[in-house]
């Protein structure tokens, strides 16, 4: 069963926040050098920002964190619009699962 740690739920509350601002700071770049329409940027960009942000808010509940997997796989395929989404993508990928485990192996020692 997996459970909520309050811990894990910051840990994850702050990657998916700065996920939000850099996902949110990549939609200028999608219009100005990767020359995608302007609505579709938007759409992309900021929708992107407020999912991380309604995600970052649902973290109480343990389905969040499936929906932050896949909101991370959807950030990593904004990098078939601007190539430099992948290594974001990656990076915050990265953040992720190292806020989930090791928040999770933290409070494991601490709660004994």
């Amino acid at each position: 069963m997996f459970q909520v740690t309050p811990g894990m739920r910051r840990l994850c509350a702050t990657v998916l926040g700065m996920e939000a601002i850099v996902v949110a700071l990549a939609t200028p770049v999608l219009i100005t050098q990767a020359g995608v329409a302007p609505g579709m940027a938007v759409t992309v960009g900021i929708g992107l920002a407020v999912l991380c942000v309604v995600v970052a808010g649902l973290l109480k509940r343990p389905f969040a964190y499936v929906a932050g997997s896949v909101l991370q796989v959807l950030v990593l395929a904004t990098g078939f619009l601007i190539p430099v989404m992948f290594v974001l993508g990656l990076i915050f990928t990265a953040l992720w699962i190292t806020a989930i485990f090791v928040a999770r192996r933290v409070e494991g020692v601490t709660s004994r």
